[in-house]
């Protein structure tokens, strides 16, 4: 097949959250299954300033790039939308003109499917940034030439919290007829909404985990798009993120004392220890150690986690906290650290190296998220036999399970406690947290896997030809 990944953000080019790592690493791994792929993104400004890219200019507009083997990435340049400091916006908030901006990456990307020849089976769209792709391609422009006929596309959604609202006033610069902002279109509220274009034009809508799919189609996780997602349901899955293990890997990563894998356990003893040094904990192999690499937000659990942090702080634990986010956690977490410093380890910044040693020197790994679309932190923590320790939410639930970790089911600060409590009680018993631990470095989370499935979605799509 040949299939473009659009992708507003794209590893190693540029880079805000997990969308970057999919749209990098699905190519690679489908390239492999003997596809052909192409990537379309955004220039920005950061990415021509990066060293050691190898990117070449094509022409104004243009600039080209390999990864893999032999994926051409392809940069749609234009240094007034592009030419930035970030991607979507500054201190003060999104862009103003991001509907230009995306708008325009939009329409450049099918403009230059034909340009270049490529005449796709699959256009892969990611996320509100490239929601429009689908829009586009059955308007009329696109949809009258031959060239275009038989492309179908395939739409991710990695958070439905991001939808790409606008003002109704900005509709005539998207160059489509009013037809198309209707209840049953672009119009949500009397605002467009690109994501919800995604949805109802797209050929395949899929989101990064099953039960996740399932999620977004009741109230409390839709983000108003339920309705139109129920709709849709027979054409919307969940395939689950994949995993680099070139990255993610105990027995080949460079930033931990010392490397170790399932078949020989020794070496995570000494990163354990070097982890306690770090935190300035007392180093003590029998008391049970738990890290945090996340953002700091209601999202992510801190709300049930801030209100039982105190209790926590007084069982017979350690716990390492990494990450950025909201001030008033910062404000209690801080606290925490004051109040018991041979317990707790507050580390506010992003710091890849101290991530991997978290991941390898800690005993269970805290993931409380309220909702989590997929979650890569439960997937690298097993593969570094540190047992997850999770709310049953979208991708913990489809990656998690009593086999591999501990699953709260309700979401509060008791059952948090509560679970915590049990892991505590099960490190207790050695062999039996050894057993789990092996299960857990046995899990196989890699792209291979989540290509086939993809591959799989592709076949759907083409099959509405």
């Amino acid at each position: 097949m040949k299939i473009v990944m659009c992708a507003s953000e794209v590893v190693p080019f540029a880079k805000t959250g997990g969308l970057a790592d999919v749209a990098g690493a699905l190519p690679a791994a489908l390239e492999k299954s003997g596809h052909e792929v192409i990537v379309v993104m955004p220039g920005y400004k950061t990415v021509h300033a990066k060293q050691g890219l190898s990117i070449k200019r094509v022409r104004d507009g243009l600039s080209t790039a390999t990864i893999g083997k032999a994926i051409k990435v392809y940069f749609i340049d234009h240094d007034f939308y592009f030419g930035r400091d970030a991607l979507y916006g500054d201190k003060t908030g999104d862009y103003i003109d991001n509907i230009d901006r995306f708008s325009y990456f939009c329409r450049r990307t099918l403009d230059l499917l034909k340009e270049t020849g490529f005449q796709a089976d699959i256009i892969h769209c990611h996320d509100w940034q490239s929601a429009l792709v689908p829009v586009y391609l059955k308007s009329t422009t696109y949809s009258n030439d031959p060239f275009y006929k038989a492309m179908r596309t395939v739409f991710t959604i990695h958070n439905i919290g991001y939808q790409g609202l606008f003002s109704k006033d900005e509709f005539p610069k998207l160059g489509l007829a009013w037809s198309f902002f209707g209840v049953d279109a672009l119009e949500y509220y009397d605002q467009i909404n690109c994501l919800k274009g995604g949805i109802v034009f797209s050929d395949v809508i899929n989101t990064v985990s099953d039960t996740y799919s399932k999620e977004i189609r009741t109230k409390e996780f839709g983000f108003g798009m339920e309705g139109i997602l129920e709709q849709r349901r027979e054409s919307l899955f969940g395939i689950v993120n994949g995993l680099d293990y070139s990255i993610w890997d105990p027995a080949l990563d460079g930033f931990i004392a010392s490397k170790f894998s399932c078949q020989d356990l020794a070496g995570k003893a000494a990163c354990k220890e070097d982890l306690q040094k770090i935190c300035r904990f007392p180093v003590k192999k029998d008391i049970p150690l738990i890290g945090v690499v996340s953002r700091l937000a209601q999202q992510k659990g801190f709300d049930i986690l801030a209100e039982g942090i105190d209790r926590m702080c007084r069982m017979s634990l350690q716990m390492v906290i990494l990450g950025t986010g909201d001030a008033k956690y910062h404000d209690i977490m801080e606290s925490m650290v004051k109040k018991y410093p041979k317990v707790i380890s507050l580390h506010l910044k992003f710091d890849d190296a101290l991530a991997h040693k978290i991941y390898a020197g800690s005993d269970i790994f805290l993931m409380p998220s309220r909702y989590e679309p997929c979650g890569l932190g439960q997937m690298i923590s097993m593969k570094y036999g540190t047992l997850p320790l999770v709310f049953k939410t979208g991708g913990l639930a489809d990656t998690v399970d009593a086999s591999t970790g501990f699953v709260f089911a309700k979401y509060s600060a008791d059952e948090l406690l509560k679970t915590v409590k049990k892991a505590l009680a099960v490190y207790q018993t050695q062999d039996k947290w050894k057993k789990l631990m092996e299960k857990a470095m046995r899990r196989d989370f890699s792209w291979a896997e989540s290509a086939k499935k993809y591959v799989q979605l592709y076949e759907k799509a083409r099959k509405k030809i």
